[in-house]
């Protein structure tokens, strides 16, 4: 996020001594200042950049719950453009020490569209508006924009979880945003970034994997969790390529991705669950889950698969949640029996039974 704030002050301080307001912002040439496709001068668009800022690390700072803080922010009388990047520049480092002193498990309001992020989801949308309006303004006053790949990178992976890549990341950008072009693609006309969804139960919170996170985890990584000894077990890294697949394919859904389990007393992750993908034409869809061993026989698993299961449940599209569980594996099976599933088939050759839970 600081690199996307430095490169935008940076460019745009080559061109202070433009009119970014325009001859007549109230009359017919007012367009001569707007901010590439918005409906916005590219004065109002910088100070728009800092009042994101200044809001986000508003809104983490003050843990803020069910809206935002009811602040904003003022420019003095005679600020000029140099001025207005001072404060874009404020205003990110200001957001950028709230993320680096907020711990990961704190969650702030936020309306899209799960009502809240963590500092990780605030520090992407905060690098989003930089490098979008960056873009913007840079287009109304005849400048030239390329951030780095990586930045662009970032904010895909972590907010833009239902995107497919390409291999330009800024163009990716650009055309989810509906800013630009990608071939093969049709124009976007409605957006918004997304996001991870996460689920809370007595002693757990279930959080939602980005794609980034999926991506550290098949590294080898811990995917920005901290895991009990033991974790992440395989089952959850295998999900997590699962994952990345899906989002490369374009056909991730993140609120039937997966979910690290994370032990509310300490913030450490024990485990991981999730959906085997969307729910079928028949409103079917399965569910996985494995716990790190030291984590297991507490009631965990049970635990979060009663959450999921009635999240699922409670929407339109989905009428049953099903399980494979192997015929050894009684541990698991007593797992889904505790949660309400009922056994309804067995798989000779594969040695597997299924169980269902439905509406």
């Amino acid at each position: 996020m600081e690199e996307a704030v430095a490169g935008c002050v940076a460019l745009l301080r080559t061109a202070t001594g433009q009119d970014w307001d325009g001859p007549d912002w109230d009359g017919p040439d007012w367009e001569k200042a707007k901010a590439g496709r918005l409906e916005w001068s590219c004065r109002y668009t910088a100070e728009h950049i800092a009042g994101d800022l200044i809001a986000y690390a508003g809104q983490l700072a003050g843990r803020a719950q069910h809206a935002y803080v009811p602040f904003d922010i003022a420019f003095d009388d005679g600020t000029d453009n140099s001025g207005v990047l001072d404060v874009i520049g404020t205003t990110g480092a200001l957001l950028a020490a709230a993320v680096r002193t907020t711990p990961r498990e704190v969650r702030a309001f936020h309306p899209y569209p799960f009502r809240s992020a963590n500092r990780e989801g605030f520090a992407a949308m905060g690098t989003a508006e930089v490098l979008l309006h960056t873009h913007d303004i840079a287009e109304g006053l005849g400048l030239t924009y390329q951030p780095a790949p990586e930045i662009s990178e970032f904010v895909l992976g972590r907010i833009f979880p239902h995107i497919r890549p390409a291999a330009d990341h800024w163009r990716t950008l650009l055309w989810a945003t509906g800013r630009g072009d990608l071939p093969g693609r049709a124009p976007v006309t409605d957006w918004r970034w997304h996001n991870n969804l996460v689920h809370a139960t007595d002693r757990l919170t279930l959080q939602g994997l980005t794609p980034a996170a999926a991506g550290d985890l098949v590294a080898g990584g811990d995917g920005g969790f901290e895991w009990i000894e033991g974790g992440p077990y395989e089952g959850t890294r295998e999900a997590a390529t699962f994952l990345l697949k899906a989002y490369a394919s374009g056909v991730h859904r993140p609120e039937f991705g997966v979910f690290a389990l994370v032990r509310r007393e300490d913030g450490r992750a024990v485990g991981g669950m999730g959906f085997h993908g969307t729910p079928d034409e028949e409103g079917r869809t399965e569910v996985g889950y494995d716990l790190a061993e030291a984590a297991r026989g507490q009631g965990y698993a049970t635990e979060a698969l009663r959450a999921l299961s009635e999240w699922a449940l409670a929407r339109d599209d989905v009428h049953t949640v099903f399980a494979t569980i192997e015929r050894d594996n009684l541990a698991s099976q007593a797992v889904v029996t505790r949660a309400g599933f009922r056994k309804v088939s067995e798989d000779e050759v594969e040695g597997e039974f299924a169980y269902e839970l439905g509406r």
